[in-house]
């Protein structure tokens, strides 16, 4: 049967009843759908990206070097931060809205014909399978949505898989232990997948080696970075060999932060490296340092210390938990130095706020909170709470977000709007058509 294609709107408000199906902790929707679609996902070859933080960042590098390095890639990553359309990527560029909306058309048909409900995610997943095969893409690399064992993204069987890092984050669904949200991300690694291992694992690789061995992988590459800037791109590796392990290690030049662009923290060090380590392993080759430039030329990294405004500066930045919060500090000290900025918050009601205050108030002339437009949102008022309990000063309180930047920018020279990808993604609205 043909589908009957949407409109952008009617796909999207269609979609959006999907919401209260929640999260399924299952594979069966998901290759229930595939199926019904004759299996889009194994008309392409797939890497596979999981971990605590860092996991959009480097799904859009390796797919800039997969195509600095000659193949058409297709990125699927979530959540976006104004358009749905930013969650399907085809060679650097998002799909259009009548593509999107054709797409889903066909499997809202799919899903009509099967007689059963699918949630949000899984739709869009197998949205993304739909427009990947139907334009005929050679890699598609994927964002797990959520820890990795019953992630829609997981009904594939990755050539590659990466996990960026693990930390304590969604351990009402993961576990409460590093351990423990471990073993859930390390169901991405299925048999015959080379594994890549970034430098945010330590502690647990034993865990995502001791999955490698149970399912035959060819080899893992564990990760490290190195940060003298007087040393080029390089990749250090010995010939492949079965079970073995790769050591990879990264030295990274021109990484660190020039103030007078806010281009490339240095937190975006392990990010390009394990990125750049997955491109190697997927094709078994990777340039020196021309493949650092091309994939520089390529790549964008909306809402990620994302400058919008040179002078005076501002920066948006999705830091959701305490860690990406310490990277995010990071950055910051290195961007604005002895002038720091008036950070304005938004964060979403079921993430660790004390932590994230703790770890942004070094860095913070001030606070100004407020709230990013999401149901799940922490209101202004709760947020205040927690910012002069870390702090012992009073933030300014605007649950208008345009406000609160208005009142920002009264504040202090430079702004830094971070706590949630809806918190820059509802900021990014106001400046990016």
């Amino acid at each position: 049967m043909a589908a009957a294609t949407l409109t952008y709107e009617q796909a999207i408000e269609r979609l959006g009843q999907a919401l209260r199906f929640g999260i399924n902790p299952s594979l069966e929707g998901i290759r229930t759908l595939t199926n019904a679609l004759g299996s889009p996902q194994r008309a392409f070859r797939c890497i596979q990206v999981t971990g605590t933080n860092g996991k959009t960042s480097v799904v859009r590098m390796i797919g800039a070097g997969l195509n600095a390095m000659g193949h058409t890639a297709g990125c699927y990553t979530s959540p976006h931060l104004i358009s749905y359309t930013e969650r399907f990527e085809i060679d650097g560029t998002p799909v259009g809205e009548e593509e999107l909306a054709r797409a889903l058309s066909e499997v809202f048909t799919a899903a009509e014909a099967l007689g059963r409900e699918f949630t949000e995610f899984e739709l869009l997943t197998a949205a993304a399978f739909w427009l990947f095969r139907t334009r005929g893409v050679e890699w598609a690399v994927l964002e797990v949505g959520m820890g990795g064992r019953w992630d829609a993204t997981s009904v594939v069987d990755p050539a590659v898989a990466v996990i960026t890092g693990v930390g304590l984050d969604h351990t009402d669904r993961l576990g409460t232990t590093r351990e423990e949200i471990a073993v859930d991300k390390s169901h991405i690694i299925k048999r015959d997948s080379v594994v890549v291992i970034g430098p945010g694992c330590e502690g647990v690789e034993h865990i995502f080696e001791n999955r490698a061995v149970e399912m035959t992988s060819p080899y893992v590459a564990r990760v490290g970075v190195g940060h003298d800037p007087d040393v080029t791109w390089r990749i250090v590796r010995r010939p492949r060999t079965p079970g073995g392990t790769l050591t990879v290690d990264v030295d990274l030049c021109g990484v660190h932060t020039r103030r007078a662009t806010l281009r490339a923290p240095s937190y975006q060090a392990p990010n390009i490296a394990t990125a750049m380590t997955a491109v190697g392993v997927a094709l078994w080759e990777v340039g020196e340092s021309d493949a650092g430039e091309q994939v520089a030329k390529i790549l964008r990294l909306p809402g990620r210390f994302e400058l919008l405004r040179k002078d005076p500066p501002l920066v948006i930045d999705g830091a959701h938990n305490p860690q990406a919060a310490g990277m995010l500090a990071t950055a910051i000290a290195e961007a604005f130095g002895g002038e720091p900025p008036v950070i304005v918050l938004a964060i979403l009601a079921d993430k660790d706020a004390g932590g994230i205050v703790r770890a942004l108030t070094p860095c913070a002339r001030s606070f100004v909170v407020t709230e990013n437009g999401s149901p799940r949102c922490m209101s202004a008022g709760a947020l205040a709470a927690v910012v002069e309990a870390e702090t012992g000063e009073p933030p300014v309180v605007e649950p208008d977000i345009g406000r609160a930047l208005a009142a920002a920018e009264r504040a202090g020279a430079g702004v830094v709007v971070t706590g949630s990808l809806y918190t820059a993604g509802a900021v990014r609205a106001l400046f990016v058509q």
